[in-house]
């Protein structure tokens, strides 16, 4: 069969099927009108019974097309607050950590805490073997007082001594007194101390053992507060600020909130994970939070308010997202940008208000300037002529 007759049997069954459409299809001439058909098509296609046509001249008077106003159900714009809260997970670490090494090399002689133990700054937590720079201590302290004889004896016999020899003797003194002080920091750094306060993490070492000046002889965490790192979105960046308010419930402790303050913001956005490293500071006067718990934290700011909409009203197009207001007994269409999307609300960015009706049900056949009727509106006349019977 020749490529013409396929397409005219084609366009047949085409406008067969239309005109099928058009007369037993309820409320077909309506679609056809809103597609902006003429209506001389429209009647040829779908002619509306005597009714329909009273129906439709009323409806063109009201609404603009021919089924007289549409039945719409409507919900009011709310406000919604979004951006106020921030939840983020974050690692608490001490406020002042360090890793005791010795000074010098050799072998324990005592280990003087034990793990779990809290000291003091200053505090002798191991000692090594000291027995040679005792000796080289007491040999300076020897060699010091021999100095400061010599230089009494000169000093004595100041007449008959020369100006060298009384400057040699002062030098030999500061001498041996540089060399005594020496010997006695030496001595000193073979007693291992605590650098400040906190509680001793588990040892490792044990007295005999020989160690060097990179062996860990014990951990000590300063847990008086709490450092908690955590990332938070980008789109927080400007609203965090040094001493706001934090609140931290540590997954090891729930039910329980620990209050702290922002100590430090990093200078730079992560582009990875487009996220803001955040430094929070946690009391802990208690002793109840440990270095390397984690951590919930919450933070609040004022946020920003925008109208919400039921998700059913928000419609699309080639042009964006859409929704329809109910102005008097008409609808308009407003453009909108989407903020945020929840199961039970839409926040937009749009030119409506608190309280103006949007329409959720009936958006099918709407169009600008479309007459509506509110499922409201037909209760109340439902209600009076109930009454009035």
């Amino acid at each position: 069969m020749r490529v013409w007759k396929q397409l005219l049997i084609s366009l047949g069954v085409i406008s067969a099927g239309v005109l099928l459409w058009g007369r037993f299809v309820p409320g077909a001439n309506d679609m056809l009108e809103a597609a902006g058909l003429p209506g001389t098509l429209v009647a040829a296609i779908a002619p509306a019974g005597e009714g329909q046509a009273e129906g439709g001249r009323e409806g063109g008077r009201r609404g603009g097309f021919g089924g007289g106003p549409v039945l719409v159900a409507t919900k009011p714009v709310a406000m919604s607050v979004v951006n106020d809260r921030l939840n983020a997970i974050g690692d608490g670490e001490a406020i002042r950590t360090v890793t005791v090494t010795p000074y010098a090399t050799g072998n324990l002689t005592e280990v003087l805490v034990e793990s779990g133990d809290r000291v003091e700054q200053g505090q002798v937590i191991a000692r090594l073997d000291s027995d040679e720079q005792r000796i080289a201590a007491d040999q300076a302290r020897v060699a010091r007082e021999s100095a400061q004889q010599k230089l009494k004896r000169v000093q004595s016999i100041k007449s008959s001594m020369s100006v060298a020899e009384l400057q040699d003797a002062e030098t030999a003194l500061k001498a041996a007194e540089l060399v005594l002080q020496n010997a006695e920091l030496t001595l000193r750094r073979r007693d291992i101390t605590a650098p400040y306060g906190g509680v001793v993490g588990i040892i490792s070492v044990n007295a005999g053992d020989y160690v060097t000046t990179t062996t860990a002889i014990a951990r000590i965490d300063d847990r008086s507060e709490i450092l908690v790192d955590y990332w938070v979105p980008e789109r927080f960046a400007t609203s965090i600020r040094v001493g706001g308010d934090v609140s931290a419930t540590a997954v090891a402790r729930p039910g329980e909130t620990f209050n702290g303050k922002v100590q430090a913001i990093d200078n730079r956005i992560d582009q990875e994970s487009r996220t803001l490293r955040v430094r929070a500071r946690i009391e802990n006067p208690e002793d109840l939070l440990r270095a390397g718990m984690s951590f919930q934290v919450t933070m609040q700011f004022a946020g920003d308010l925008y109208p919400s909409v039921d998700p059913l009203s928000v419609q699309w197009s080639a042009e964006g997202s859409y929704v329809w207001r109910v102005k008097g007994e008409k609808v308009e269409r407003v453009p909108i940008h989407i903020i945020q999307r929840n199961p039970d609300k839409v926040l937009i960015k749009a030119e409506i208000g608190e309280g103006d009706q949007i329409v959720t049900e009936g958006v099918q056949t709407l169009r600008p300037g479309g007459a509506v009727r509110t499922a409201e509106q037909d209760g109340q006349v439902t209600s009076s002529v109930t009454e009035g019977t």
